[in-house]
């Protein structure tokens, strides 16, 4: 059975309190990890704004010490198959950054970019799902 640090919206987030609460369950869980798949994503993740990148960080760091399942929209959202986003919003606007799970809880993240319409772009998606089947 899985066990999840759930934080409420009015709270803010205090990565002590999710330390504090992870340490609980560290006997029977796994911690998560956030990968990303190649250098390509690497460089497509520092050609973002500061405040992207820096959002990137704070979403992956709670990932890591809270757990994939403390995520929910509007942090994350579903797209398609195994292909989910990470939703990165700043000064600067709208980055996206897809990644899906793999084996041994891994989040591995294989397209970021800047987004500049309402919705996802299919060819962002199909880019996402090609590097997704390079995952080990």
């Amino acid at each position: 059975m899985a066990h999840a640090c759930v934080i409420s919206r009015r709270q803010r987030y205090n990565p002590q309190h999710v330390a504090l609460s992870q340490k609980k369950y560290n006997n029977r869980l796994m911690p998560w990890r956030v990968e990303l798949l190649n250098e390509t994503v690497a460089e497509e993740i520092a050609s973002l704004p500061a405040d992207m990148q820096a959002r990137f960080l704070r979403l992956s760091e709670r990932i890591t010490l809270a757990g994939l399942e403390s995520l929910r929209e509007p942090h994350v959202k579903h797209l398609e198959g195994k292909l989910w986003e990470l939703r990165l919003t700043g000064r600067d606007g709208i980055a996206r950054a897809l990644y899906v799970t793999a084996i041994v809880r891994r989040v591995v993240v294989v397209r970021a970019f800047v987004k500049k319409t309402q919705k996802t772009p299919r060819s962002e998606i199909e880019i996402a799902l090609r590097r997704a089947k390079e995952i080990p």
